[in-house]
């Protein structure tokens, strides 16, 4: 991110901030429905920022600032600065996720701000007429004030980089999926970086003991490029996370929708999603959950609790446990239901409560047998309930259930 690197990386500049700047598209629909959102701002400001500093720290984008301001090394600040204000959204965003104090979000700002602004002065003070587009880190590490602005630069980074990574470590052991794996990729990231400016340090601490070792400094792309990448990603992760299990359950409830959605419901929720709508997913799989609990209550008068049962002791016989046998010998019955048939005369009047998804059902009984404290359970309510349901949809115990019913429906 800094006018160090050789030319022949400024092609991984380039990719990672078209990368980086396409997700940040993607938020700004988004962003729109949500204005005063402060941690959706930040979130798109960390986004921004980390692709403006790969672009400004581009070899050829550093020649082309250089040019068109008319000053030697103008993308040196430039970069510095972009690369501070990253350092300070980064932070901020980490201190908005944990809930912190307002305050202390405001402090690291302020700090940084002031950081920002101190690099501009001691640039300003400072004297570098010979451009350098890929050693100015080593160059002017001697000269008055412009090493003072390299130090506080590198200073600025290191810390925020370690801050991050600590508080990033702690949260890591509080939370879980999605936002655990978000916290692991940003210590890794983070470390990355940090390498990067203690390397950095190493350059420039060696070329004022008079040794040269300014490949540590102008070799740095492919270890900062990773390490950006992977805090960009640990950012993107909780975002996208949820949006990845709405999909997955979207596509893992389809055959339970098949058996119980009418044609009016599948208007919308029928469609397999496209990339165009991928935005939408949870309004989808909403749409679908509705549909199948209109479905579920509109059998309600039909389902037929002999057939759970039945269902019910042959998944047992085959194996499974008794969680995956409630699912599918309520499964079965719903699917028999399905057949739009009236079920077969109850030998023993009564009703028994099941509880599906968050839809509480009364099914009569059939030949009704007292339930042994290792009998079926009622299924935990909830989305993985009709997940659950879904999958044994398919199994060929819920089948045969079916095929058994339609061969005593007298054909018409």
């Amino acid at each position: 991110m800094t006018t160090g690197e050789p030319e022949v990386n400024g092609l991984i500049y380039y990719v990672a901030t078209a990368v980086l700047w396409t997700g940040l598209a993607a938020q700004i629909p988004d962003l729109r429905r949500h204005r005063r959102d402060r941690l959706k701002w930040t979130f798109c400001a960390v986004i921004f920022l980390s692709g403006l500093s790969f672009l400004l720290g581009a070899p050829t984008t550093v020649a082309i600032v250089n040019s068109a301001s008319g000053i030697a090394n103008m993308a040196a600040p430039l970069a510095y600065g972009t690369v501070t204000a990253f350092s300070a959204a980064s932070l901020i965003l980490i201190v908005q996720w944990r809930g912190s104090d307002f305050r202390t979000a405001r402090a690291w700002l302020f700090s940084y701000v002031a950081v920002i602004l101190a690099q501009s002065i001691l640039f300003a003070l400072g004297n570098t007429p010979v451009e350098r587009r890929e050693d100015f880190d080593t160059y002017y590490a001697s000269t008055p004030f412009i090493r003072e602005m390299i130090v506080l630069y590198l200073a600025a980074h290191v810390v925020a980089a370690l801050t991050t990574t600590v508080l990033c470590w702690r949260w890591t052991r509080q939370v879980k999926r999605w936002t655990r794996a978000s916290m692991a990729l940003l210590v890794t990231g983070w470390l990355f970086t940090s390498a990067y400016s203690i390397v950095k340090f190493a350059a420039l601490s060696a070329h004022w003991l008079g040794l040269n070792r300014d490949g540590l400094s102008t070799r740095m792309a492919p270890l900062i490029a990773l390490g950006a990448c992977l805090t960009s990603a640990g950012y993107v992760l909780p975002v996208i996370g949820p949006r990845i299990d709405s999909a997955l359950a979207y596509v893992r409830l389809r055959p339970l929708y098949r058996l119980l959605a009418t044609p009016h419901s599948a208007r919308y929720s029928g469609a397999p999603p496209s990339w165009r709508t991928i935005g939408h997913v949870g309004l989808r799989l909403t749409t679908r959950e509705t549909a199948i609990r209109d479905g579920l209550e509109r059998l309600a008068g039909r389902l037929d609790d002999q057939v759970r049962r039945r269902a019910y002791r042959e998944a047992l016989a085959a194996g499974s446990g008794s969680a995956a046998a409630e699912a599918i010998g309520t499964a079965a019955m719903i699917a028999v239901a399905a057949l739009a048939e009236a079920p077969s005369p109850a030998l023993t009047s009564g009703t028994i409560a099941l509880a599906i998804g968050d839809i509480d059902l009364v099914v009569p009984k059939s030949g009704y047998v007292p339930r042994s404290p290792t009998g079926p359970r009622v299924p935990d309510t909830g989305q993985l309930s009709l997940l659950s349901l879904s999958r044994a949809v398919r199994t060929p115990i819920v089948d045969a259930a079916v095929q058994s019913r339609r061969s005593r429906v007298p054909q018409r």
